[in-house]
């Protein structure tokens, strides 16, 4: 008897900084990806005509069942309809999911890319076996997702939990002026001018326009900058995800993005000012864990949400 085909499903993850298009099967594991860089410069535009092209290029292999998008900014999750981009010019209004249904012919499921990284993390990354999991990512943007009882919590429309617009003070300083990734990077291109020879100015010449890449091994030589860094960024967070669990009350809590890559040393910065700011009756408060996806969280949860919406 001849063996049933497996479905394929599509998942995208549209960012600030880069493009990822994955291909998955009932189990969203991951068999099959692109990675592009993103051009800010060539707009939403660009970006379509990248996916356009992946798409070219995956479509022999068979059809899809159903695509999960994960997109960088407020969506409209009923319709899959863009609100607006924070990073990328020109996709305000924008119907993705019609988009995508006429370039493809498959069903098409698109939400906040924080909401879709926060579901890839509770179904199979850090969070297994928390509830309810609140995770925030830490890319060129600061963003967050709450999932209860293993399914995104949306509240009213759009949707997102936008803890990268919690203000840190009543000068409208906002958590993502502070914490996101283009933020230590501008801060650490400052120390550049200042301080060119300390071990984190001369790291981060290697990695220009992503200066933050060089806070992790800038710790390892016991920088001095980098433990500043470090400490400041651990500061705000705990803070800022202090506010999180006197509301939402999370099980866990979830560090992702380009700069959860300081791994540890940050897990613990964070994990520790949170720890003074819960109030005694829910202390000690939410465990924190770095996430387990890594990059994969958004593109895993894409295929997470693409299974969930053919199942129902």
């Amino acid at each position: 008897m001849e063996l049933q085909a497996k479905r394929r499903f599509l998942g995208i993850e549209i960012g600030g900084t880069k493009l990822q298009v994955v291909v998955g099967d009932e189990s969203a594991t991951i068999s099959e990806r692109r990675k592009l860089a993103v051009h800010p410069e060539s707009g939403a535009e660009g970006i379509r005509r990248q996916i356009e092209e992946t798409w070219n290029d995956l479509k022999n292999a068979g059809p899809v069942e159903v695509i999960g998008v994960g997109f960088g900014g407020p969506v409209d999750w009923h319709s899959g309809r863009i609100c607006r981009s924070h990073q990328i010019e020109g996709w305000s209004e924008f119907d993705l999911a019609g988009w995508l249904r006429a370039l493809t012919g498959a069903a098409v499921v698109v939400d906040n890319d924080a909401n879709v990284a926060a579901l890839g993390e509770a179904r199979q990354g850090a969070g297994a076996g928390f509830n309810p999991l609140f995770y925030i990512t830490l890319g060129s943007g600061v963003g967050g997702g709450l999932v209860v009882n293993r399914a995104i919590y949306h509240g009213t429309s759009p949707g997102e939990a936008e803890v990268g617009h919690l203000r840190l003070d009543r000068q409208n300083t906002r958590v993502e002026d502070r914490c996101s990734g283009w933020a230590i990077d501008s801060r650490i291109r400052e120390l550049m001018e200042a301080d060119p020879r300390s071990d984190l100015c001369r790291l981060a010449a290697g990695f220009p326009g992503a200066e933050a890449a060089a806070i992790a091994p800038a710790l390892a030589l016991d920088d001095p900058h980098a433990k500043r860094l470090l400490h400041g960024l651990g500061e705000d967070l705990g803070f800022a995800l202090s506010h999180v669990v006197h509301i939402a009350h999370p099980d866990l809590i979830v560090l992702g993005g380009g700069l959860a890559g300081i791994g540890e040393p940050l897990r613990l910065a964070v994990a520790t000012t949170l720890r003074r700011y819960v109030m005694h009756a829910f202390a000690p408060g939410p465990e924190v864990r770095l996430a387990a996806l890594g990059t994969d969280a958004v593109p895993a949860g894409a295929l997470v949400l693409a299974r969930e919406f053919h199942c129902q």
